[in-house]
């Protein structure tokens, strides 16, 4: 079993409100409104985020509305980001836009996928 084998698309017709948690990558087009952590996430041109990202790696191209948090971070020249970035490798291309405040990691390891699924009954 390869970790890191499988993904989710969030295509670009799709709008989630609430928050996201997955082990797999997830590449996103469409529009969340909440938290998303996940092991790798790709944010499409198109897509838009409200809420706090945390990853182990992201490549953030759309519009963002809320703190990054990512081991590794790159922010493409289409991105739109208004929040706090915490990073431990960094790169921006020229022409993105970030209206927040810079800052590595803490000292301790990003820990971006859930340890377990939360299985919630419903009643």
């Amino acid at each position: 079993m390869a970790s890191g084998s499988t993904f989710s698309v969030i295509g670009a017709d799709v709008v989630i409100k609430g928050d996201i948690a997955a082990t797999a990558d997830l590449h996103v087009d469409g529009t969340i409104e909440g938290d998303i952590k996940c092991a790798s996430l790709v944010q499409g041109e198109s897509s838009s985020i409200s809420g706090a990202v945390v990853a182990e790696s992201a490549r953030m191209a759309g519009t963002v509305t809320g703190s990054i948090t990512a081991r590794d971070l790159v922010i493409l020249k289409s991105a739109r980001i208004e929040g706090d970035v915490h990073y431990d490798a960094l790169t921006i291309e020229q022409g993105a836009q970030v209206d927040g405040r810079f800052a590595p990691n803490a000292r301790q390891a990003v820990k971006a996928v859930p340890s377990a699924p939360r299985v919630e009954a419903a009643e």
